[in-house]
């Protein structure tokens, strides 16, 4: 009878190992494909409207741009540079550390790359000279801040034919009429797509040229979005908030 009990003992002791194995075993692989494959981040404000919504949670492929210690967690190991490193495509939509800290996430879209002349003309980007031409779209009703405003929407076509959404509604302020930027060696020129509304590259006192070491990764899917009006607690409301359309969505 003891020797039956012992059994059984040692038997729910195994189970209790496996499982504990198995849910680190788990949290492991979790860590490296957070590391070095994709890493879920989330969209806090409204610069990169109509892209990318407030509410908006997405995949990003950490691989895109090789690595650096940035795009590693904690910035562990510290080393310079980036290994299996490559530059952004223009128009990619990218996630970067501020330079100002390296340390608060940004997301915006890369529109220069080094050596490129970048300027904005009454509202329109120039990239070397060349104009990146708009495409009206129509209206585009934005909630970002509490109440509905109406924006205006415009297709953008960058110089290597990339086409995305922008909306923009001056074309005399600071932002929108800039002096040329010259993109320094080993950097990047990044802006938001709601033009009127987002600091970014052109600001040079606050985000100004990103250094490539400072690329986290490519925005590829949105996985998850909701427009969060209500409360958590008034849970009747979640599948409501849900926008459904925008689940499995990629990022262009």
């Amino acid at each position: 009878m003891a020797t039956k009990v012992k059994a059984k003992a040692r038997r729910k002791s195994n189970a209790w190992v496996e499982k504990v194995k198995t849910i680190v075993y788990a949290g492991l692989i979790a860590v490296v494909v957070r590391t070095v494959a994709y890493e879920p981040f989330n969209i806090p404000s409204g610069s990169m409207i109509p892209t990318l919504l407030v509410g908006d949670y997405l995949f990003v492929s950490k691989f895109s741009y090789g690595y650096s210690r940035y795009s590693l967690p904690f910035g562990w190991p510290p080393f310079s540079g980036r290994i299996f490193g490559s530059l952004p495509t223009r128009g990619d939509v990218a996630v970067f550390k501020y330079p100002r800290d390296n340390s608060t996430d940004y997301i915006k879209r890369i529109v220069g790359l080094p050596g490129d002349h970048i300027q904005m003309r009454k509202g329109l980007l120039y990239i070397n000279g060349q104009l990146s031409p708009l495409q009206p779209e129509g209206d585009f009703i934005d909630d970002s801040g509490g109440f509905e405003m109406v924006r205006r929407r415009y297709q953008e076509t960058l110089i290597n034919g990339v086409k995305h959404d922008v909306l923009k509604e001056r074309d005399d302020d600071g932002p929108n009429n800039t002096q040329e930027y010259v993109v320094p060696p080993d950097h990047v020129f990044a802006m938001g797509d709601n033009r009127d509304n987002s600091q970014d590259s052109r600001f040079m006192n606050a985000v100004g040229f990103v250094p490539v070491e400072n690329l986290v990764g490519r925005a590829e899917i949105i996985f998850f979005s909701i427009d969060a009006q209500y409360p958590w607690w008034e849970f009747w409301w979640w599948p409501f908030e849900i926008r459904w359309s925008r689940l499995l969505k990629g990022v262009h």
